[in-house]
């Protein structure tokens, strides 16, 4: 394998080179000449490139703070790759009580820094908070758990594993049957699967999880063999066990009469602020780029908004308390929608829920 060397490095090499070689032969001039001026300048760019990349996958040359981020299919079904932030944000009765700006595409990676940046601005967290699918993960669940707050937040598939057709499905790895005690599952013709061994996922943010592998012993000749799995072999499936529990009490927490409360109000609570900023304020487009001064200009129009959702509060309690009316007091809830937003220097068209504002 070839020896990695930096720049730095390099450089000192060549120095060392060419002091040794008073009157190198053409040949060897021309190497050392041609890793002087086209090798050495291209490995000092790669290593500038790496620092600004940090854990990222990409930046944007005009941008260095924005990542390139998949957008959803345009009105020509064409899916858009665009250099993004991704906005996140916590609502309350409709108003923002706070905004992050992050470069990662996923959601699943924001919910532990937007939580930290909150309690930091308000020195206590919420009681309880609710989210969706993009932020259910083992890491979150966990990290909620700790924290002591009472969360709402859905799952990938939730929606999905609701349907007849996903709980009628008795191939699927999670509708097989699982003996805890004797730990194996049977796949649908009453084969066991047995625990062959287990393994660790690593996420982008560090966290370890533990997974065990199950495998059938003899799939061959197995009439369903067909429907129940199409590699080559025994079926070998993967469980990650802690993960279904926290899911499991996530499930639980999400069907009952205030989980169905809460998972009613999420759209019209959180998507109601993004509304308004897209729609009825028109800001489709950031005007300034680098993450400090994104930031800024998504702090003053969540500013702009509460200012403007406070006076209509106002003028609508003022009318409804001259006719009488007692206005609901709701329990105080943070909600943290799902947002992505690409930037563009000086423009960025902006989308909100499920979509990326467009750089």
């Amino acid at each position: 394998m070839p020896e990695k060397i930096d720049s730095e490095e390099l450089r000192e090499r060549l120095a060392v080179i060419n002091k040794k070689l008073k009157e190198p032969s053409k040949k060897v001039a021309k190497e050392l000449q041609k890793l002087q001026e086209e090798h050495l300048p291209k490995l000092e760019k790669y290593e500038k490139d790496l620092e600004i990349l940090g854990d990222r996958n990409s930046y944007s040359k005009t941008d260095h703070d924005a990542t390139f981020m998949r957008m959803k299919e345009d009105h020509m079904k064409n899916g858009q790759l665009k250099p993004a932030y991704n906005p996140q944000i916590s609502t309350e009765n409709q108003f923002i009580t706070h905004a992050t700006i992050h470069q990662t595409p996923g959601d699943t990676t924001t919910l532990k820094s937007h939580l930290d940046s909150f309690e930091k601005a308000y020195n206590k967290q919420s009681k309880e908070i609710v989210a969706d699918a993009g932020y259910g993960s083992e890491e979150n669940y966990e990290m909620l758990e700790k924290k002591g707050v009472d969360a709402y937040v859905k799952y990938n598939y939730f929606h999905m594993e609701q349907k007849k057709k996903t709980k009628n499905n008795p191939f699927l790895a999670q509708n097989l049957f699982y003996n805890a005690g004797q730990d194996f599952y049977v796949c649908p013709m009453g084969q066991r699967m047995e625990n062959v061994g287990q393994g660790k996922r690593i996420s982008s943010n560090g966290h370890l999880s533990q997974v065990t592998y199950y495998q059938a012993k003899n799939c061959e000749g197995c009439p369903l063999r067909a429907q129940c799995h199409k590699a080559t072999g025994n079926r070998r499936i993967e469980v990650n066990h802690r993960l279904n529990f926290l899911k499991q009490q996530a499930r639980e927490k999400l069907m009952n009469e205030k989980g169905l409360e809460h998972r009613s109000k999420r759209p019209i609570e959180a998507e109601a602020a993004f509304g308004q900023l897209k729609s009825n304020n028109k800001f489709n487009r950031f005007t300034l780029t680098g993450l400090e001064k994104v930031e800024l200009e998504f702090l003053l129009m969540a500013i702009g908004h509460n200012l403007r959702k406070m006076v209509a509060k106002s003028m609508q309690s003022g009318l409804k308390s001259s006719l009488g009316y007692k206005p609901y007091n709701s329990r105080p809830v943070l909600y943290v929608p799902r947002e992505n937003s690409n930037q563009r220097p000086l423009i960025t068209t902006l989308e909100f829920q499920n979509q990326k504002i467009a750089a």
